[in-house]
């Protein structure tokens, strides 16, 4: 086979790698967001219902109303079952789990684009870049093979992040504005 037929198959498994790596980055971030909000959430509700119940208790204490008993009861059995729920999960652990895991595949996606550009600027030899692909393959196993699953509300979150909303793209003006002044276009 012919160095730039080779080269050619490289770059374009590369750009399929990277492309792969960008959207699982992508939904584990958005995993994560799902998660913390999730845990944000039912904390609140149970700030809520306890404080709902205490109040609840207190009014009986002083009122002999059995509606006010009743409904207090009713929470009491809604905070038991939140609790209960929040048990055996911890959202907010859960979603730092996706957080590390999207940086860890940040650090390959990144890596990969290295790699694409130093190939396009023939500062590495066909084996040299094969090399470096396995080394980027195996990090990249380890990574998901420790990887928490993501759902498909990620999956959708992500994709539209990417498509319509160009999360991981800048233009040339806001690249400029970023930069110091010396580095500007």
């Amino acid at each position: 086979m012919a160095a730039n037929s080779q080269l050619s198959c490289l770059e374009e498994q590369l750009k399929e790698y990277y492309g792969r790596v960008v959207w699982t980055h992508k939904t584990h971030e958005k995993q994560a967001d799902i998660y913390t909000l999730y845990d944000h959430r039912l904390k609140w509700c149970q700030i809520v219902v306890t404080a709902l119940v205490t109040s609840g208790i207190v009014a009986t204490i002083f009122k002999t109303a059995s509606i006010i008993a009743i409904l207090t009861g009713v929470l009491s059995v809604i905070h038991l079952v939140i609790t209960t729920y929040m048990k055996n999960k911890d959202y907010g652990q859960i979603a730092q789990i996706h957080a590390m895991t999207a940086i860890q595949i940040w650090n390959i996606r990144e890596q990969l684009l290295s790699l694409l550009i130093d190939l396009k600027d023939n500062r590495l030899s066909i084996e040299e870049a094969q090399t470096m692909r396995s080394e980027i393959h195996n990090q990249l196993f380890c990574i998901y093979d420790k990887a928490p699953r993501t759902s498909a509300r990620a999956y959708t979150k992500a994709t539209k992040a990417l498509k319509e909303a160009e999360e991981l793209y800048f233009t040339k003006e806001e690249i400029n504005l970023i930069l110091p002044n010396v580095l500007r276009d």
